[in-house]
């Protein structure tokens, strides 16, 4: 029997605040980091987006939340059974727009390297790149690199910056909406992007939140379109879930209508369509590499404060299938949520993250 992984401590690095206490109160009073900018390098138009005012460095970021996370959990970085992951979809990527090609400089190696010396961790670093489900896939490398034996905890950071390579990119696929997007909603126009580090320490060492399953799968459908049938995010859910009652879903729900309506699909395969589902991207955009890792950082708030967070953006139903969205706060008991996310190449993962009684003792 495998043995279980809980959640020791996390950090949320974000336009909206500097900690997950500050974060998780900015958006439980409906407090959203999407605004207009006009920024001439980054887009010749303006853009809605949630980014920070003064613009750190990845590396920096990566290292704040980091350090955040690992100081509140009370282990030591130079414990040679805590593993280290970080997690981006572009990481340094940027410094190539600065005329920057030493590839010691902006590869994502490089940069946890980097991280990890100046945080004192002495394991090797590893690296999960993979989209946008990079986040929740670096939780389940910790979660199975714990369950392996191979460590007792595990140190799991995520972060991107939004860059005019990486505004241009989602422009050209004319995914970007022209205001702050509205996931799941009729009249959703697109997706809006944001930047963000998170990080969280999974541990052996049990406490109030349980890692109680994940799982990734790919539908091999399109380079960036997700599968329009949603069976293989369906099947990372039934991997990672083992039949218990789900009391909120907190969605990739990027706002596109193919994602949107992928992940209707894939619930209403899982028999949740009744449960309560909710999208943080209006709040936080699509932070990339760090949403799956933040929005599950959010969801154990919630687990602990017994809110299911609202969907801003969100006024009728528009998905091909229908699900529950949380138009507003919901206040009700819980114990147990899905997190899901997919990305392009088809990739999908999901989790299951549990209140144990330790929440309550």
């Amino acid at each position: 029997m495998l043995s279980d992984v809980f959640v020791l401590s996390d950090a949320i690095v974000s336009p909206l605040g500097v900690t997950t206490e500050e974060n998780f109160a900015a958006i439980a009073a409906g407090r959203s980091g999407v605004r207009l900018f006009d920024r001439a390098d980054m887009s010749p138009k303006p853009f809605y987006a949630s980014l920070f005012d003064e613009r750190p460095l990845f590396d920096d970021l990566v290292f704040d939340a980091a350090s955040s996370a690992l100081g509140a959990s009370g282990l030591s970085a130079s414990d040679p059974r805590l593993a280290f992951i970080v997690c981006s979809t572009k990481g340094n990527i940027s410094r190539l727009e600065a005329g920057i090609v030493d590839p010691a400089a902006f590869s994502l190696s490089a940069s946890a390297l980097l991280v990890a010396s100046r945080l004192g961790v002495v394991a090797e670093p590893l690296v999960v790149s993979h989209a946008c489900i990079s986040g929740l896939q670096g939780m389940i490398t910790g979660m199975r690199l714990i369950q392996a034996g191979l460590y007792d905890h595990a140190l799991v950071c995520g972060a991107d910056l939004i860059t005019r390579f990486i505004l241009s990119g989602f422009q050209s696929f004319q995914a970007v909406s022209p205001e702050p997007c509205r996931p799941f909603d009729a009249d959703r126009q697109g997706v809006t992007l944001g930047e963000a580090g998170a990080a969280l320490v999974l541990s052996k060492h049990p406490s109030g939140i349980r890692l109680a399953g994940g799982a990734v799968s790919n539908d091999a459908n399109h380079i960036s379109g997700p599968s329009r049938t949603g069976e293989e995010l369906f099947m990372a859910i039934r991997r990672a879930w083992h039949g218990e009652p789900i009391d909120f879903i907190s969605a990739h729900g990027t706002a596109t209508l193919y994602n949107d309506d992928m992940e209707a699909r894939a619930i209403n395969l899982a028999g949740l369509a009744s449960v309560p589902v909710n999208s943080l991207k209006g709040y936080y955009g699509h932070t990339l590499g760090a949403a799956g890792l933040l929005e599950s950082i959010i969801s154990v708030q919630s687990l602990r404060e017994n809110l299911v967070l609202a969907t801003p953006g969100f006024r009728r139903p528009g998905t091909v299938v229908p699900v529950t969205v949380a138009a507003a706060n919901m206040s009700m008991p819980l114990r147990r949520c899905l997190k899901t996310a997919s990305g392009f190449g088809g990739c999908n993962a999901a989790v299951v993250l549990e209140k144990t009684d330790l929440a309550t003792a």
